[in-house]
């Protein structure tokens, strides 16, 4: 591929779109014709808080096993994402039991918009409530999420926003408190023993100097400032927010993708091919903070059934996402049965467990899904004894109307020819791998 061909793969993208000079021609082979500033967090020496609050994220004495801290799930190392190869973590008191879900990276989290059903309400005096706004979206029509037509999309009356899968908690501070009471993770117990454990550690100075000495006699108080700091931790750590991908310093002019990852990006921006820009936002955001490769918003993907999950043993059991059975409040909503939250795919190529069960272990066996989950199911799905393929298998029948099958790739059907060569899926795959922090970009 020649230097004109790949200037007009980098003019040609979607994100980049507009006219171009003659004098742009010049632009070396795999760079941004159109390079864009970013702004990144600000960083200084952490607070006090923010101190307090990464001693306990690597504390493993508040476990009930002693071995499980939060960055034993969320290393800095693995860009606070799963350590291992496993479909979920393995926790409790002996680190036997299985955790009920794949483990989400702590990245970027800080930007998440709070849940909502549609687009996040900034009116607080006029916020509809959420069942109201759910009746909403049972009769709106729904854009088609193509990446040439986000803007229609984002006004979906659909779930999106906050932090887990099914988006049950608003806040830093709150995500922190479930895995730490969790019995299947680092497994608590209550907040009495929380407090009691916190009111002894060897951090427990701290708590006196940021609250005063009364703070060990309020222990739910206790446990909530220790959350509270946790939380400071994730905004003020760097590590936790870096841009540092090559594709954020490609946006930015200062380094150039190869003819396969150009490739690949025009591609995942395509509505004719793999579409992941529907979902995964490739463009920075109108005030030039870098892309999140999220909407926030929740889909239902049909993965298979993960048979290697203890709780799937139970032929009566389904992990519903939105509509239980960890989230409870929205469960009446069958609309939105199924439904998991977009995850970002920064350093997902860096992953081991895709998809809210875990169910796929490399980012080739996730670009298969996509791309044959409509036209030949048989390759992503189990089969059953008489050789039918067991298509939507970790759905009720019931609840299977509410499976995307508008958005490209997923408008197909059998017999259709895949939206995607084997090549288009290597390609998007190098592109995947530009996503992942920690690129030094030449000088």
């Amino acid at each position: 591929m020649n230097s004109r061909t790949l200037w007009l793969l980098g003019a040609g993208l979607l994100c980049m779109a507009g006219a171009v000079s003659a004098v742009e021609t010049q632009v070396l082979p795999g760079a941004n014709p159109h390079p864009v500033h970013l702004l990144r967090p600000q960083t200084a020496p952490l607070s006090a808080m923010a101190q307090l609050g990464k001693q306990i994220f690597y504390d493993p004495s508040l476990s009930s096993s002693g071995a499980l801290s939060c960055a034993s799930c969320h290393g800095p190392e693995h860009h606070y994402g799963p350590p291992n190869d496993g479909p979920v973590m393995l926790g409790g008191a002996d680190l036997t039991r299985q955790g009920a879900r794949a483990v989400p990276s702590l990245t970027y989290v800080e930007r998440n918009p709070s849940f909502s059903i549609g687009p996040e309400q900034s009116d607080d005096d006029n916020l509809v409530p959420v069942a109201q706004m759910a009746a909403l979206g049972q009769q709106s029509v729904r854009a088609k999420k193509t990446a040439t037509g986000t803007a229609a999309s984002a006004a979906n009356i659909v779930p999106q926003g906050g932090l887990f899968w099914d988006g049950r908690v608003d806040t830093l501070q709150d995500q922190a408190l479930f895995p730490l009471l969790d019995k299947n993770e680092m497994d608590g117990g209550s907040l009495d023993k929380v407090a009691d454990k916190l009111s002894h550690a060897p951090y427990a100075d701290s708590f006196v100097g940021l609250f005063g000495e009364g703070i060990f006699s309020n222990r739910n108080l206790l446990v909530s400032e220790a959350m509270f700091a946790v939380a400071r931790y994730q905004v003020e750590e760097p590590s936790f927010h870096p841009y540092t991908s090559k594709y954020d310093y490609w946006l930015e002019g200062k380094a150039r993708l190869t003819e396969s990852e150009m490739r690949g990006l025009q591609l995942f921006n395509d509505p004719e091919k793999a579409n992941c820009g529907g979902c995964h936002l490739s463009n920075p955001s109108h005030d030039n903070l870098p892309p999140l490769f999220t909407d926030h918003q929740y889909e239902a993907l049909g993965a298979p059934r993960n048979a290697a999950l203890g709780q799937n043993g139970d032929p009566a059991f389904f992990d519903l996402g939105a509509c239980g059975p960890t989230r409870t409040d929205i469960a009446e909503q069958t609309q939105y049965c199924g439904m998991f939250v977009t995850p970002t795919l920064r350093n997902s190529a860096t992953r081991h467990a895709f998809f809210h069960n875990g169910v796929f272990h490399s980012l080739q066996e996730v670009m298969d899904f996509y791309n044959f989950r409509d036209t030949n199911p048989e390759k992503v799905f189990p089969h059953a004894a008489d050789g039918s393929v067991k298509k939507y298998d970790d759905l009720p029948a019931k609840y299977r109307a509410n499976v995307d099958v508008s958005d490209p790739p997923f408008d197909r059907h059998p017999g259709q020819q895949p939206a995607m060569t084997a090549q288009d899926e290597a390609d998007i795959i190098a592109f995947l791998n530009t996503l992942t922090d920690g690129y030094k970009p030449e000088p």
